[in-house]
Order: C-alpha cells, then structure tokens, then sequence
C-alpha cells in the first residue's frame, strides 16, 4: 500500500490486484450506465495524458507516449474532438506540430472518472478495514 496527499488528507492507495481491478471495474461500469457516450480505452487513455500532463502534448508526442501510430491518435482525437473533450491547434511556433489541448467538456469528463475511482476507493477501504477487523 502507498499514502497519496490530496487536498489536505491522506488516502491509501492499495496496489493489491483485485482491489485496484475492482476500482476500475467500478469506474468502467458506472460509465457504461451514464448518459455519456462511450469512449475507446485507447480514447481514454489520450484524454489522461492530455489532462494530468502539466506540459502541452502534440500528436507525435503522445503516439510515443502509448506505443502507437500518428494515425491512430489522430482517429482517437477525431471523436474526443466530435465529443468536445480536446481540441487540436496547430503549434504557433512550429506549424508542423499539432498541440491537443483541453476543454471544459474534458475537464468535466476526467473529473467525473476520478470522482467515482475515489468513492470506490473510500468504500473499498472501508470494507478491507471491517473485513481485517472482524477476523
């Protein structure tokens, strides 16, 4: 287990397989149930590294980033960008070079994963603490 500062508190972070799966599946479900539309894990995976990298990410960045093609990110952005959850702008400095920004439809959307991965976490943690306590 790891402590993680957020916000003033410390949470604990458990890197036991299952229970982190048990987040994810948590996270995956709770998104197949909303109104939202469904997003690729690839999809996904861009819109995290474009929203919790402190620096701006270009398209040949992030294909390396995650081990895929140019082509690929930029089938990927083409429905983040459908769905406003990022928005492409040609680099002012380099025209050859895509920058992905982000949106306030992104924003909302990272948001709204962390918030149900956190409750899941809370609720998993509580659990682990009354099984450990009841053995």
């Amino acid at each position: 287990m790891r402590s993680a500062c957020v916000a003033g508190r410390t949470q604990t972070v458990s890197n036991d397989p299952d229970r982190l799966l048990q987040i994810l599946r948590a996270t995956c479900l709770s998104e197949v149930r909303s109104d939202q539309p469904d997003l690729t894990l690839r999809q996904i995976g861009i819109a995290l590294v474009v929203y919790q990298a402190d620096e701006l990410q270009t398209i040949r960045g992030l294909a390396k980033h995650l081990n895929i093609s140019k082509s690929v990110v930029t089938r990927a952005l083409d429905r983040l960008e459908e769905l406003e959850l990022a928005c492409r702008t040609t680099d002012a400095r380099d025209l050859r070079s895509v920058l992905v920004q982000r949106t306030a439809g992104g924003a909302v959307m990272v948001e709204r994963l962390g918030t149900v991965m956190s409750k899941e976490a809370k609720a998993d943690a509580t659990t682990h603490r009354t099984d450990r306590s009841s053995t």
